[in-house]
């Protein structure tokens, strides 16, 4: 459920975010329902997909050297940190050898790490995440902490709801490696590309969706994402 507007972090409250914040507010019948559906939906498929987990871990085990779980502290709802599980896709401390970005042909990414990303089966274990409360099945994914100091007071509305698995963004803005590659061709490095380019153009995605949020729609992309998974 939404906190009381007087009760946001002070680098919330601004007028963009309270615009966001009084529509909401008239759908928190929709909010307790959509927080009470991923709970029982992270529970069910965490007992159907027990046995693909152990296996992925495996795999993962026998593919390269280091720990199965990726672990990282991303930024959640009202600008909490919080610890994100994914299945590990990069070699051991990759996060120390590079930007948090990924960019093309990345070769801190393993050769199974490239069919666990292509498939989306490394964000499975996020699925603790949204039983633990962190993260929704549907709502914008989180960032590190440096990329969230730059979001503009607008941007900042995201974090009304807790981040999300997947979002419009994730699915229809696909061409993020191909962004950054043609910056780099121009001279700009990865970080400035995501910060100035791909952060603004998903983040549009996003506050589209926070305007129109509903359950139907919660529905309609969590449809999308499985179609976009198979294709």
């Amino acid at each position: 459920m939404l906190k009381n507007y007087d009760e946001l972090p002070n680098f919330m409250k601004n007028e963009k975010v309270k615009e966001y914040y009084a529509l909401l507010a008239k759908k928190e019948k929709s909010i307790f329902i959509k927080l009470c559906l991923d709970k029982v939906m992270a529970t069910i498929l965490l007992l159907l997909l027990a046995p693909v987990m152990l296996f992925v871990a495996y795999l993962i085990k026998k593919d390269s050297e280091g720990p199965v779980f990726f672990k990282q502290k991303r930024v959640t709802q009202y600008g909490r940190l919080y610890t994100i599980y994914k299945f590990r896709t990069m070699v051991e401390g990759a996060d120390k050898k590079g930007l948090a970005i990924t960019g093309d042909q990345d070769n801190r990414v393993t050769r199974l790490g490239e069919v666990l990303r292509k498939y989306r089966i490394d964000e499975i274990p996020q699925l603790f995440n949204v039983l633990m409360g962190d993260m929704t099945f549907v709502g914008a994914r989180p960032e590190v902490l440096q990329y969230v100091k730059e979001y503009s007071n607008e941007m900042k509305a995201t974090l009304l709801f807790p981040a999300g698995i997947t979002s419009d963004a994730s699915i229809k803005y696909k061409d993020e490696t191909q962004v950054l590659k043609e910056h780099e061709d121009l001279g700009l490095d990865r970080e400035t590309t995501y910060i100035q380019v791909i952060l603004p153009a998903k983040m549009d995605y996003n506050l589209h969706y926070l305007r129109k949020f509903s359950l139907r729609k919660d529905i309609k992309v969590l449809i999308q994402t499985v179609f976009a998974v198979l294709k």
